[in-house]
């Protein structure tokens, strides 16, 4: 899964988590004029600007000081969304029953984009449900996770069909 480099995220998460909030995930695109650190912030009573500002803020002093980026990048604080990233294995076994499309850094029957129900999460790998097929997808071939969020499915989009 897309996630950022283990001293990012040893640095990041416990900040994000100290002021209250579930720290979904971390992407790093590194680039030598525009990168991109894009921290997901999540909580039970949703998430708002306010609470993006309010971690922005608390992140920024700390990588300022810590200094650990080389080169110039933008910082991003982001409520995941109804179509939230994946990048831990525990958040497949959290959504359960729930519809995801699933890029792949190799190709499973073929098809390196996959579109299916969780199923169940066995060890390592993610039990993906399409129509009467259930695939077996180990968890470090994924290059990319998303939920497809409900009102997307009713309507056919996302290949809910």
């Amino acid at each position: 899964m897309k996630q950022a480099p283990e001293h990012l995220v040893d640095l990041i998460e416990p900040i994000v988590e100290g002021l209250g909030y579930e720290c979904v995930g971390i992407e790093y695109n590194p680039h030598p004029q525009h990168g991109l650190l894009r921290v997901y912030i999540d909580s039970e009573n949703g998430i708002l600007v306010d609470d993006c500002s309010k971690v922005s803020h608390q992140l920024s002093g700390v990588l300022d000081v810590e200094d650990p980026i080389q080169g110039n990048y933008q910082l991003e604080v982001s409520s995941p969304g109804a179509d939230r990233p994946f990048f831990k294995l525990s958040q497949f076994q959290h959504y359960i029953g729930g519809t995801v499309t699933i890029n792949l850094f190799s190709a499973i029957d073929k098809r390196k984009k996959l579109t299916g129900q969780i199923h169940a999460v066995e060890g390592d790998d993610v039990l993906l449900q399409e129509g009467e097929q259930i695939l077996r997808i180990p968890f470090q071939v994924m290059s990319k996770a998303r939920l497809v969020p409900e009102y997307l499915i009713s309507k056919g989009g996302r290949n809910g069909k």
